[in-house]
C-alpha cells in the first residue's frame, strides 16, 4: 500500500515564541505547531525581583535569558505583547524598553517579530477582549496541554505569554475559528470551573463577559 506523501507543514514544524513584558516579572513561552497541533516546550518567568531597583541590570538579564531561549529553542518567530498604555509615564518607558530588549536579542539572532496588543491576545484566546489573566489561564488550560511550572506564583504571567504565542499561531491562518471557544461557552459547559484553583491561587467567581 502506498501511503500519501506528507504535506511540507506536517515535516517542518514552526516554533513560536512567545513574550509578555514586564520589569520585575516577564513572562515567556515557546511552542512547536505542526499542522494543526501544537506543543508548549516551555512557559516561565524571567524574576527579576531581586535586582532592586536597578533598571539596567534588569535590562541586562531580560537580554542575556532571551538568548539562552533562543539559543535552545531555536525559535522561527517571536511574538510579543504591545506595552498596555497606562497613566504613569515612567513605568510605560521602562516597560518599553524592556520589550525592546526582548525584541534586540531576537533580532541578534534574524529572529523576526510581531507585535500584539492585549486586547488582541485575549480575543484570540477566549472570544472576549476584557477577559481576565485567570481567565486566559483556563482556556489555555482546556485548549493545550500544559506541563507543570517550577514557580506557581508566577504561572499567569507565563500563561499571558503563552497566550500571545497562540494568538500569533492563530494570526497565521492555522485556526480559522480562533476563538471560537469563548471564555463564555466555555462557563455555560463548565459551571464551577471559574472557582477552580489555579496552580495553587484561589479564583473568585466573575460574571461572564460580554463577547
Amino acid at each position: 500500500m502506498i501511503l500519501p506523501l506528507a504535506s511540507s507543514s506536517e515535516l517542518l514544524p514552526k516554533v513560536i515564541m512567545g513574550v509578555d513584558p514586564g520589569t520585575s516579572v516577564m513572562g515567556y513561552a515557546v511552542i512547536e505547531v505542526r499542522g494543526q497541533k501544537v506543543t508548549v516546550l516551555c512557559y516561565d518567568v524571567i524574576d527579576m525581583q531581586k535586582l532592586g531597583t536597578n533598571h539596567a541590570l534588569k535590562l541586562k538579564r531580560i537580554f542575556e535569558r532571551m538568548l539562552e531561549l533562543i539559543d535552545e529553542y531555536l525559535p522561527d518567530e517571536l511574538a510579543i505583547e504591545a506595552p498596555f498604555f497606562g497613566v504613569n509615564v515612567q513605568s510605560m518607558l521602562k516597560l518599553g524598553r524592556a520589550q525592546g530588549m526582548a525584541i534586540a536579542a531576537c533580532l541578534s539572532r534574524q529572529i523576526p517579530y510581531v507585535e500584539y496588543a492585549p486586547t488582541k491576545v485575549k480575543q484570540a484566546v477566549t472570544g472576549s477582549g476584557s477577559a481576565t489573566k485567570e481567565q486566559v489561564a483556563h482556556m489555555l488550560r482546556q485548549t493545550l496541554t500544559l506541563p507543570p511550572i517550577a514557580e506557581a506564583s508566577k504561572f499567569l504571567d507565563a500563561t499571558d505569554a503563552l497566550g500571545v504565542a497562540l494568538c500569533h499561531h492563530y494570526q497565521k491562518g492555522n485556526n480559522v475559528k480562533a476563538g471560537g471557544k469563548s471564555w463564555g461557552k466555555f462557563l455555560a459547559d463548565n459551571p464551577g470551573k471559574l472557582a477552580s484553583p489555579v496552580a495553587g491561587k484561589k479564583v473568585a467567581a466573575k460574571k461572564k463577559p460580554a463577547v
